[in-house]
């Protein structure tokens, strides 16, 4: 594996934090992703908020805290290999948990802003059943006229979306086009928007997090 100096996969070898269960002991995994300028402790701290004592959760780190350096509607090879590095990480990740008996279909990928695109972003390139898909304030990576030829399947994974409507970094109909293409897929879509909130992760969005990994564990929520 390349390491995070290089050029062609910064972001390979990174820093992975981890919190919640020991791994050899978790039941199910929550990947979560930070977003542009944030790191893994930022986004790990979000753990705090869930109950869930047999999850384990895992934060990796951006090279430079930055998944990919131009906005997410940029044209895609404007954000390699970047891009392409952090997908990379996600998959890597999941190989990881795969390796300790936990598959996909028993881990969580949860991002918010940048991460969130790339989490959604992963999911809709590689679509599988996964424990749940979270997009936090995020869509999919691309400008609108990306093709997005609807392959595989989600196979029913329960996504949650949630975003303002008035969100500066994230225009509405991004996040709506997001939603429909991970229904297209197979996904089982729960897309929230929230009046008037600013770029950030509110209680209900928490609550629906905490639902979705309650139904995932067996736990009562």
């Amino acid at each position: 594996m390349s390491d995070a100096s290089s050029s062609a996969s910064p972001h390979q070898g990174g820093q992975v934090l981890t919190a919640g269960a020991p791994l050899g002991q978790a039941r199910a995994a929550m990947i979560l992703i930070h977003g542009r300028g944030a790191s893994a402790m930022d986004i790990l701290s979000l753990a705090g908020e869930f109950d869930g004592p047999d999850v384990v959760f895992l934060a990796p780190q951006a090279a430079g805290h930055t998944w990919y350096p131009n906005r997410f509607l940029a044209p895609l090879e404007s954000n390699e290999p970047y891009l392409s590095s952090a997908l990379e990480v996600v998959d890597d990740l999941l190989g990881h948990l795969h390796g300790a008996g936990i598959g996909p279909e028993r881990a969580i990928l949860l991002g918010f802003s940048q991460g969130a695109c790339l989490a959604l972003e992963y999911a809709a390139r590689y679509p599988q059943r996964y424990g749940g898909v979270v997009g936090l304030s995020g869509a999919l990576i691309g400008p609108p006229d990306t093709p997005r030829t609807p392959t595989g399947s989600l196979d029913a994974t329960p996504v949650f979306i949630g975003c303002s409507d008035i969100d500066p970094h994230v225009p509405l109909p991004y996040v709506e086009a997001a939603a429909s293409h991970l229904r297209a897929l197979g996904g089982q879509v729960d897309a929230r928007v929230y009046p008037g909130m600013g770029h950030e992760v509110n209680a209900d969005e928490i609550a629906a997090v905490q639902a979705m990994m309650s139904a995932l564990t067996g736990q009562r929520g």
